[in-house]
């Protein structure tokens, strides 16, 4: 890991690396699955299955991609909607749509001057929700991680968010997330990285051991 200095600069290019790089590792997992683990629940999103997920997922890329952007866009109502236009497709096809989008919404995000930087970060972090449904090691780490971190540093900057310096076990530099100049110390974190990005996303930490002091876990959460 770079210093944390660098997370004062957009990089991007970033996004859509992260996107790429999530790809790569999905869509072979999703291929190799069978029809009737897209049908199963996840905890990180109540009501939804695996398939609802990536339909949401593979409809907002496309939405990136083809630059719809309509009044209500990404709310919970217009989210509901893209997943019942593709009730009626087969899983592989939701899969293709969402190998499309992870591969060609990069350099639009890259061209948005930040405003779309999050998508990517959310796309990363519904891709642990598949594979923690599965069962897969590492659902919130893997390849992709050092890339989620950045993103995630910038991003909290961008929407200075709570300042907070964290300690990662399996990083060697230390990562800044927040608001630099906020009048507030900043809190502490020390874990494992993909704890971490557990916190911000608002996933569960059962049974992580992690110190988080100066914030409650609800307050970093940066999707809520």
């Amino acid at each position: 890991m770079t210093s944390a200095d660098v997370h004062d600069v957009r990089d991007p290019e970033l996004p859509g690396r992260l996107l790429v790089v999530e790809r790569d590792a999905l869509v072979p997992l999703l291929r190799a699955r069978p029809d009737a683990d897209f049908a199963l629940p996840t905890v990180a999103c109540p009501g939804w299955s695996v398939r609802d997920v990536l339909a949401h997922c593979s409809s907002a890329l496309m939405r990136v991609v083809e630059s719809r952007f309509e009044e209500g866009v990404f709310s919970p109502e217009c989210n509901d909607r893209d997943i019942a236009e593709r009730a009626d497709w087969t899983n592989a096809r939701v899969v293709d749509e969402l190998e499309r989008g992870m591969t060609e919404a990069g350099p639009v995000i890259a061209k948005a001057g930040g405003a779309l930087d999050g998508v990517a970060l959310g796309e990363w972090v519904h891709a642990g929700d598949v594979r923690e449904v599965f069962g897969e090691p590492g659902a919130y780490a893997g390849a992709g991680l050092p890339d989620a971190l950045r993103l995630l540093a910038w991003l909290t900057r961008e929407r200075r968010h709570v300042p907070l310096h964290a300690d990662l076990d399996d990083v060697d530099e230390p990562l800044r997330l927040g608001e630099a100049a906020a009048p507030r110390p900043p809190a502490r974190y020390i874990g494992e990285a993909a704890t971490l990005m557990r916190i911000y996303a608002g996933r569960p930490v059962d049974g992580a051991d992690y110190e988080l002091v100066g914030v409650e876990a609800g307050e970093l959460n940066i999707f809520g």
